[in-house]
Protein backbone atom coordinates (compact mmCIF):
# COMPACT_ATOMS: atom_id res chain seq x y z
CA UNK A 1 0.00 0.00 0.00
CA UNK A 2 1.44 3.61 -0.78
CA UNK A 3 1.56 5.77 1.96
CA UNK A 4 -0.53 8.58 2.12
CA UNK A 5 -0.82 12.44 3.38
CA UNK A 6 -3.65 14.99 3.01
CA UNK A 7 -3.81 18.50 3.31
CA UNK A 8 -7.32 19.76 3.44
CA UNK A 9 -8.63 22.96 2.16
CA UNK A 10 -11.27 25.06 3.56
CA UNK A 11 -14.93 24.18 2.98
CA UNK A 12 -17.37 25.62 0.14
CA UNK A 13 -20.03 27.66 0.77
CA UNK A 14 -23.52 27.67 -0.70
CA UNK A 15 -23.12 29.39 -3.68
CA UNK A 16 -23.04 26.75 -7.37
CA UNK A 17 -19.39 28.20 -8.07
CA UNK A 18 -17.77 28.15 -4.51
CA UNK A 19 -15.84 24.07 -4.13
CA UNK A 20 -13.92 22.84 -1.27
CA UNK A 21 -11.10 20.53 -2.07
CA UNK A 22 -7.88 18.97 -0.20
CA UNK A 23 -4.60 17.51 -1.63
CA UNK A 24 -3.93 13.80 -1.25
CA UNK A 25 -0.03 12.54 -1.04
CA UNK A 26 1.18 8.83 -1.83
CA UNK A 27 4.61 7.59 -2.56
CA UNK A 28 5.18 4.16 -3.71
CA UNK A 29 8.13 2.05 -4.23
CA UNK A 30 9.85 0.92 -6.90
CA UNK A 31 9.25 -2.58 -5.72
CA UNK A 32 5.86 -2.24 -5.57
CA UNK A 33 5.35 0.11 -8.22
CA UNK A 34 6.90 -3.38 -10.35
CA UNK A 35 4.60 -5.56 -8.78
CA UNK A 36 1.64 -3.26 -10.13
CA UNK A 37 2.85 -3.32 -13.45
CA UNK A 38 2.78 -7.09 -13.73
CA UNK A 39 -0.92 -6.97 -12.87
CA UNK A 40 -1.16 -4.46 -15.18
CA UNK A 41 0.54 -6.96 -17.56
CA UNK A 42 -1.82 -9.97 -17.03
CA UNK A 43 -4.61 -7.64 -17.51
CA UNK A 44 -3.08 -6.05 -20.57
CA UNK A 45 -3.36 -9.72 -22.05
CA UNK A 46 -7.19 -9.47 -21.44
CA UNK A 47 -7.61 -5.98 -22.92
CA UNK A 48 -5.95 -7.04 -25.94
CA UNK A 49 -7.96 -10.38 -26.26
CA UNK A 50 -10.69 -8.20 -25.64
CA UNK A 51 -10.06 -6.31 -27.81
CA UNK A 52 -9.55 -8.61 -30.94
CA UNK A 53 -12.90 -10.09 -30.19
CA UNK A 54 -14.73 -7.31 -30.59
CA UNK A 55 -13.12 -5.95 -33.37
CA UNK A 56 -13.97 -9.72 -35.02
CA UNK A 57 -17.79 -9.58 -33.93
CA UNK A 58 -18.26 -6.05 -35.05
CA UNK A 59 -17.62 -7.12 -38.65
CA UNK A 60 -19.67 -10.00 -38.26
CA UNK A 61 -22.38 -7.64 -36.70
CA UNK A 62 -22.08 -5.17 -39.66
CA UNK A 63 -22.49 -7.63 -42.15
CA UNK A 64 -25.50 -9.32 -40.48
CA UNK A 65 -27.14 -5.65 -40.47
CA UNK A 66 -26.08 -4.90 -44.04
CA UNK A 67 -27.25 -8.35 -45.43
CA UNK A 68 -30.73 -7.85 -43.34
CA UNK A 69 -31.46 -4.41 -44.55
CA UNK A 70 -30.76 -5.49 -48.03
CA UNK A 71 -32.96 -8.37 -47.45
CA UNK A 72 -35.90 -5.91 -46.03
CA UNK A 73 -34.93 -3.20 -48.97
CA UNK A 74 -35.93 -6.37 -51.73
CA UNK A 75 -39.71 -7.63 -49.07
CA UNK A 76 -40.83 -4.49 -47.97
CA UNK A 77 -44.49 -3.65 -49.58
CA UNK A 78 -45.62 -0.34 -49.46
CA UNK A 79 -48.87 -0.16 -48.45
CA UNK A 80 -51.56 2.96 -48.16
CA UNK A 81 -52.63 3.70 -44.99
CA UNK A 82 -56.60 4.24 -45.84
CA UNK A 83 -57.34 0.22 -45.00
CA UNK A 84 -55.47 -2.56 -43.53
CA UNK A 85 -54.80 -5.50 -45.74
CA UNK A 86 -55.38 -8.84 -44.02
CA UNK A 87 -53.07 -10.66 -46.95
CA UNK A 88 -49.97 -8.65 -45.85
CA UNK A 89 -50.33 -9.91 -42.04
CA UNK A 90 -46.59 -11.31 -41.18
CA UNK A 91 -45.41 -9.69 -44.47
CA UNK A 92 -42.78 -6.70 -43.94
CA UNK A 93 -45.17 -3.23 -45.31
CA UNK A 94 -43.60 0.26 -45.41
CA UNK A 95 -46.95 2.70 -44.91
CA UNK A 96 -46.37 6.56 -44.27
CA UNK A 97 -49.04 8.71 -43.17
CA UNK A 98 -50.30 11.14 -40.32
CA UNK A 99 -50.94 10.12 -36.97
CA UNK A 100 -53.37 11.37 -34.69
CA UNK A 101 -54.48 10.66 -31.06
CA UNK A 102 -57.85 11.61 -29.27
CA UNK A 103 -56.77 12.13 -25.48
CA UNK A 104 -53.79 14.27 -24.74
CA UNK A 105 -51.14 12.54 -22.61
CA UNK A 106 -50.65 13.30 -18.97
CA UNK A 107 -48.36 13.02 -16.01
CA UNK A 108 -49.85 11.86 -13.81
CA UNK A 109 -47.46 12.68 -11.12
CA UNK A 110 -47.31 16.54 -11.54
CA UNK A 111 -50.89 17.00 -13.60
CA UNK A 112 -48.75 17.64 -17.06
CA UNK A 113 -50.48 17.18 -19.95
CA UNK A 114 -49.53 17.48 -24.02
CA UNK A 115 -51.30 16.12 -26.70
CA UNK A 116 -48.65 14.00 -28.96
CA UNK A 117 -47.83 10.40 -29.47
CA UNK A 118 -45.13 10.59 -26.60
CA UNK A 119 -44.65 12.47 -23.33
CA UNK A 120 -41.25 12.49 -21.59
CA UNK A 121 -40.04 14.06 -18.20
CA UNK A 122 -36.09 14.22 -17.47
CA UNK A 123 -35.45 15.27 -14.02
CA UNK A 124 -31.95 16.61 -12.88
CA UNK A 125 -30.87 17.20 -9.18
CA UNK A 126 -28.34 19.85 -7.94
CA UNK A 127 -25.43 17.78 -5.93
CA UNK A 128 -22.12 17.09 -5.57
CA UNK A 129 -19.92 15.94 -7.65
CA UNK A 130 -16.05 15.03 -7.22
CA UNK A 131 -13.44 15.84 -9.49
CA UNK A 132 -9.67 15.08 -9.36
CA UNK A 133 -6.45 16.33 -10.70
CA UNK A 134 -3.35 13.97 -10.32
CA UNK A 135 0.39 14.94 -10.75
CA UNK A 136 2.60 12.17 -10.84
CA UNK A 137 6.71 12.48 -10.07
CA UNK A 138 9.55 9.84 -10.40
CA UNK A 139 12.21 10.21 -7.47
CA UNK A 140 15.77 8.28 -8.49
CA UNK A 141 15.86 4.89 -7.43
CA UNK A 142 12.58 3.76 -8.52
CA UNK A 143 9.82 5.33 -6.43
CA UNK A 144 6.92 7.46 -7.42
CA UNK A 145 5.29 10.60 -5.31
CA UNK A 146 1.93 11.29 -6.49
CA UNK A 147 -0.34 14.40 -5.93
CA UNK A 148 -3.92 13.83 -6.11
CA UNK A 149 -6.21 17.25 -5.73
CA UNK A 150 -9.72 16.59 -5.13
CA UNK A 151 -12.04 19.28 -5.54
CA UNK A 152 -15.92 18.88 -4.78
CA UNK A 153 -18.48 20.99 -7.15
CA UNK A 154 -22.27 21.29 -7.04
CA UNK A 155 -23.48 20.39 -10.69
CA UNK A 156 -27.05 19.16 -12.09
CA UNK A 157 -27.39 15.70 -12.98
CA UNK A 158 -29.90 14.01 -14.62
CA UNK A 159 -29.01 10.72 -12.54
CA UNK A 160 -28.01 10.45 -8.67
CA UNK A 161 -23.97 10.43 -8.26
CA UNK A 162 -22.74 7.93 -5.33
CA UNK A 163 -21.23 10.19 -2.99
CA UNK A 164 -20.47 7.28 -0.78
CA UNK A 165 -18.34 6.68 -3.35
CA UNK A 166 -16.30 9.95 -2.39
CA UNK A 167 -12.48 10.26 -1.34
CA UNK A 168 -14.19 12.51 1.11
CA UNK A 169 -17.84 11.61 1.30
CA UNK A 170 -18.42 13.67 4.50
CA UNK A 171 -20.46 16.93 3.80
CA UNK A 172 -20.71 16.14 0.19
CA UNK A 173 -23.62 13.59 0.84
CA UNK A 174 -26.13 13.33 -2.02
CA UNK A 175 -29.84 12.80 -1.28
CA UNK A 176 -31.87 10.17 -3.20
CA UNK A 177 -33.82 12.02 -6.40
CA UNK A 178 -37.69 12.04 -5.02
CA UNK A 179 -38.77 11.45 -8.48
CA UNK A 180 -36.90 9.69 -11.97
CA UNK A 181 -37.26 10.43 -15.15
CA UNK A 182 -40.52 9.14 -17.37
CA UNK A 183 -42.24 8.29 -20.52
CA UNK A 184 -45.75 8.11 -21.19
CA UNK A 185 -46.78 6.63 -24.78
CA UNK A 186 -50.38 6.95 -26.01
CA UNK A 187 -52.19 3.98 -26.36
CA UNK A 188 -54.95 5.52 -28.71
CA UNK A 189 -52.39 6.51 -31.86
CA UNK A 190 -53.77 6.11 -35.13
CA UNK A 191 -51.69 6.31 -38.88
CA UNK A 192 -54.96 6.17 -41.50
CA UNK A 193 -56.40 2.61 -40.34
CA UNK A 194 -53.51 1.43 -38.46
CA UNK A 195 -53.31 1.80 -34.73
CA UNK A 196 -49.08 1.71 -33.96
CA UNK A 197 -48.68 0.42 -30.83
CA UNK A 198 -46.10 1.17 -27.94
CA UNK A 199 -43.10 -0.82 -29.75
CA UNK A 200 -43.21 1.40 -32.63
CA UNK A 201 -44.21 5.03 -30.64
CA UNK A 202 -40.84 4.81 -28.45
CA UNK A 203 -39.08 4.59 -31.51
CA UNK A 204 -40.30 8.53 -32.27
CA UNK A 205 -37.82 10.68 -30.68
CA UNK A 206 -39.62 13.21 -28.13
CA UNK A 207 -37.87 16.69 -29.27
CA UNK A 208 -40.80 19.18 -28.98
CA UNK A 209 -40.65 20.92 -25.32
CA UNK A 210 -43.38 21.33 -23.14
CA UNK A 211 -43.34 24.69 -20.92
CA UNK A 212 -45.21 24.64 -18.30
CA UNK A 213 -47.26 27.40 -17.38
CA UNK A 214 -46.83 29.16 -13.96
CA UNK A 215 -50.30 29.19 -13.21
CA UNK A 216 -49.87 25.52 -12.49
CA UNK A 217 -47.67 26.25 -9.61
CA UNK A 218 -50.01 26.26 -6.87
CA UNK A 219 -51.03 22.53 -8.07
CA UNK A 220 -47.46 21.35 -8.21
CA UNK A 221 -46.91 22.24 -5.02
CA UNK A 222 -49.80 20.90 -3.29
CA UNK A 223 -48.48 17.41 -5.73
CA UNK A 224 -45.31 17.52 -3.95
CA UNK A 225 -45.90 19.06 -0.65
CA UNK A 226 -43.13 21.02 -0.09
CA UNK A 227 -41.32 24.08 -2.06
CA UNK A 228 -41.88 24.00 -5.87
CA UNK A 229 -42.43 27.17 -8.35
CA UNK A 230 -42.03 27.48 -12.45
CA UNK A 231 -38.90 28.59 -13.73
CA UNK A 232 -37.89 28.90 -17.41
CA UNK A 233 -41.25 26.77 -18.32
CA UNK A 234 -39.86 23.83 -16.05
CA UNK A 235 -41.20 23.09 -12.46
CA UNK A 236 -38.54 23.45 -9.90
CA UNK A 237 -38.55 21.56 -6.82
CA UNK A 238 -36.98 23.59 -3.87
CA UNK A 239 -36.84 26.93 -2.39
CA UNK A 240 -35.37 29.21 -4.48
CA UNK A 241 -34.64 28.82 -8.67
CA UNK A 242 -32.21 31.74 -8.52
CA UNK A 243 -30.15 29.74 -5.16
CA UNK A 244 -30.11 26.36 -5.82
CA UNK A 245 -29.36 23.78 -2.65
CA UNK A 246 -28.26 20.00 -2.96
CA UNK A 247 -31.45 18.33 -3.22
CA UNK A 248 -33.00 20.96 -5.12
CA UNK A 249 -34.53 19.56 -8.58
CA UNK A 250 -35.97 20.67 -12.11
CA UNK A 251 -37.75 18.89 -14.30
CA UNK A 252 -38.77 19.13 -18.18
CA UNK A 253 -41.26 17.64 -20.54
CA UNK A 254 -40.36 16.93 -23.88
CA UNK A 255 -43.37 15.38 -26.38
CA UNK A 256 -43.20 13.73 -30.05
CA UNK A 257 -45.71 15.24 -31.67
CA UNK A 258 -48.29 13.61 -34.06
CA UNK A 259 -48.22 14.31 -37.98
CA UNK A 260 -46.44 12.44 -40.86
CA UNK A 261 -44.94 9.47 -39.87
CA UNK A 262 -43.02 6.72 -41.79
CA UNK A 263 -43.30 2.82 -40.63
CA UNK A 264 -41.84 -0.55 -42.15
CA UNK A 265 -42.19 -3.29 -39.68
CA UNK A 266 -44.08 -6.69 -39.81
CA UNK A 267 -47.91 -6.31 -40.27
CA UNK A 268 -50.20 -7.68 -37.32
CA UNK A 269 -53.56 -7.04 -37.85
CA UNK A 270 -53.52 -2.82 -37.29
CA UNK A 271 -50.38 -2.79 -35.47
CA UNK A 272 -46.34 -3.24 -36.52
CA UNK A 273 -43.89 -5.73 -34.70
CA UNK A 274 -40.13 -7.07 -35.84
CA UNK A 275 -39.94 -8.35 -38.93
CA UNK A 276 -37.34 -11.06 -38.55
CA UNK A 277 -35.18 -11.84 -41.40
CA UNK A 278 -33.50 -15.08 -42.59
CA UNK A 279 -29.87 -12.76 -42.52
CA UNK A 280 -30.48 -12.55 -38.29
CA UNK A 281 -31.48 -8.88 -37.53
CA UNK A 282 -35.12 -8.01 -36.67
CA UNK A 283 -36.39 -4.64 -38.24
CA UNK A 284 -38.53 -2.22 -36.81
CA UNK A 285 -38.38 1.32 -38.04
CA UNK A 286 -40.17 4.45 -37.61
CA UNK A 287 -39.38 7.83 -38.80
CA UNK A 288 -41.11 11.11 -38.71
CA UNK A 289 -42.20 12.56 -41.93
CA UNK A 290 -43.32 10.94 -45.09
CA UNK A 291 -40.43 9.35 -45.96
CA UNK A 292 -40.47 6.24 -48.73
CA UNK A 293 -38.82 2.67 -48.06
CA UNK A 294 -36.16 3.06 -50.07
CA UNK A 295 -35.03 5.96 -47.97
CA UNK A 296 -35.19 4.55 -44.78
CA UNK A 297 -33.37 2.00 -45.66
CA UNK A 298 -30.45 3.73 -47.20
CA UNK A 299 -30.66 5.74 -44.07
CA UNK A 300 -30.24 2.46 -41.41
CA UNK A 301 -27.41 1.42 -43.84
CA UNK A 302 -25.52 4.83 -43.33
CA UNK A 303 -26.36 4.50 -39.69
CA UNK A 304 -24.76 0.71 -39.68
CA UNK A 305 -21.50 2.02 -41.08
CA UNK A 306 -20.97 5.13 -38.77
CA UNK A 307 -21.23 2.40 -35.81
CA UNK A 308 -19.39 -0.22 -37.45
CA UNK A 309 -16.36 2.64 -37.26
CA UNK A 310 -17.01 3.44 -34.11
CA UNK A 311 -16.80 -0.16 -32.75
CA UNK A 312 -13.70 -0.57 -34.76
CA UNK A 313 -12.07 3.24 -32.98
CA UNK A 314 -13.00 1.78 -29.55
CA UNK A 315 -11.28 -1.58 -30.08
CA UNK A 316 -8.03 -0.05 -31.73
CA UNK A 317 -7.68 2.15 -28.73
CA UNK A 318 -8.79 -0.60 -26.13
CA UNK A 319 -5.73 -2.72 -28.18
CA UNK A 320 -3.15 0.42 -27.83
CA UNK A 321 -4.15 0.72 -24.01
CA UNK A 322 -3.65 -3.23 -23.82
CA UNK A 323 -0.20 -3.02 -26.06
CA UNK A 324 0.89 0.01 -23.36
CA UNK A 325 0.80 -2.27 -20.59
CA UNK A 326 2.19 -5.05 -21.56
CA UNK A 327 5.08 -3.03 -21.98
CA UNK A 328 4.47 -1.48 -18.84
CA UNK A 329 6.83 -3.28 -16.19
CA UNK A 330 10.19 -2.51 -18.97
CA UNK A 331 9.23 1.04 -18.34
CA UNK A 332 9.16 1.01 -14.20
CA UNK A 333 12.24 -1.02 -14.31
CA UNK A 334 14.24 1.60 -16.27
CA UNK A 335 12.17 4.16 -13.61
CA UNK A 336 15.33 4.01 -11.67
CA UNK A 337 17.23 6.62 -13.49
CA UNK A 338 13.73 8.70 -14.62
CA UNK A 339 15.23 10.60 -17.48
CA UNK A 340 16.17 6.59 -18.84
CA UNK A 341 12.27 5.94 -17.48
CA UNK A 342 10.72 8.46 -19.32
CA UNK A 343 12.77 8.38 -22.95
CA UNK A 344 11.59 4.27 -22.42
CA UNK A 345 8.45 5.16 -21.99
CA UNK A 346 8.12 7.26 -24.83
CA UNK A 347 9.18 3.94 -27.29
CA UNK A 348 6.83 2.05 -25.40
CA UNK A 349 4.12 4.23 -26.73
CA UNK A 350 5.62 4.45 -30.07
CA UNK A 351 6.35 0.44 -30.09
CA UNK A 352 2.52 0.08 -28.87
CA UNK A 353 0.65 2.41 -31.89
CA UNK A 354 3.18 0.45 -34.21
CA UNK A 355 2.11 -3.07 -33.21
CA UNK A 356 -1.68 -1.72 -33.14
CA UNK A 357 -1.73 -0.67 -36.06
CA UNK A 358 -0.55 -4.01 -37.58
CA UNK A 359 -2.74 -6.14 -35.62
CA UNK A 360 -5.57 -4.40 -35.38
CA UNK A 361 -6.26 -3.94 -39.48
CA UNK A 362 -4.89 -7.63 -39.43
CA UNK A 363 -8.02 -8.82 -37.35
CA UNK A 364 -10.88 -6.96 -39.01
CA UNK A 365 -9.16 -8.19 -42.53
CA UNK A 366 -9.31 -11.64 -41.45
CA UNK A 367 -13.13 -11.17 -39.88
CA UNK A 368 -13.43 -9.89 -43.40
CA UNK A 369 -12.61 -13.25 -44.90
CA UNK A 370 -14.56 -15.35 -42.58
CA UNK A 371 -17.91 -13.31 -43.01
CA UNK A 372 -17.38 -12.28 -46.52
CA UNK A 373 -15.22 -14.35 -48.80
CA UNK A 374 -16.04 -13.63 -51.88
CA UNK A 375 -15.90 -10.38 -51.47
CA UNK A 376 -12.08 -10.87 -50.30
CA UNK A 377 -10.95 -12.98 -52.76
CA UNK A 378 -11.83 -10.15 -55.23
CA UNK A 379 -10.25 -7.29 -53.27
CA UNK A 380 -7.18 -9.34 -52.48
CA UNK A 381 -7.28 -9.82 -56.62
CA UNK A 382 -7.77 -6.59 -57.53
CA UNK A 383 -5.07 -5.80 -55.36
CA UNK A 384 -2.63 -8.14 -56.42
CA UNK A 385 -3.56 -6.86 -60.21
CA UNK A 386 -3.20 -3.29 -59.25
CA UNK A 387 0.50 -4.28 -57.44
CA UNK A 388 1.35 -6.68 -60.74
CA UNK A 389 0.76 -3.64 -63.18
CA UNK A 390 2.72 -1.03 -61.20
CA UNK A 391 5.95 -3.48 -61.18
CA UNK A 392 5.21 -3.61 -64.44
CA UNK A 393 5.35 -0.11 -65.94
CA UNK A 394 8.13 0.36 -63.25
CA UNK A 395 9.77 -2.30 -65.41
CA UNK A 396 9.07 -1.03 -68.45
CA UNK A 397 10.34 2.51 -67.38
CA UNK A 398 13.46 0.98 -66.48
CA UNK A 399 13.82 -0.53 -69.20
CA UNK A 400 13.33 2.67 -71.75
CA UNK A 401 15.70 4.50 -69.75
CA UNK A 402 18.67 1.76 -70.04
CA UNK A 403 18.35 1.45 -73.99
CA UNK A 404 20.87 2.72 -75.85
CA UNK A 405 20.25 6.13 -77.88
Amino acid sequence: MPDLETDAGSPGGGSADITDSFTETSSQSWVSRIGDSLKGFLFGLALIAGSCVLLFWNEGRAVQTERSLTEGAGLVVSVTPDRVDPANDGKLVHVSGETRTTRPLIDTDFGVSAPGLRLTRAVEMYQWKEESRTETRKNVGGSEETVTTYSYVRTWSDSRIDSSKFRRPDGHVNPAMRYQGRDVVANDATLGAYRPGERVLRLVAAETPVPIDPSLAAAVRQRVGGSASISDGRIYVGADPSEPRIGDMRITFKTAKTGPLSIIGRQTGSDFAQYQTKAGDALLMATPGSVPADQMFKDAQAENRILTWILRLIGTVVMFMGFSMLLRPLVVVADVVPFIGSILGAGAALVSGVITALLAPTVIAIAWFWYRPLVSIVVIGIGLAVAFGLKMLASRRAAAKVQPA
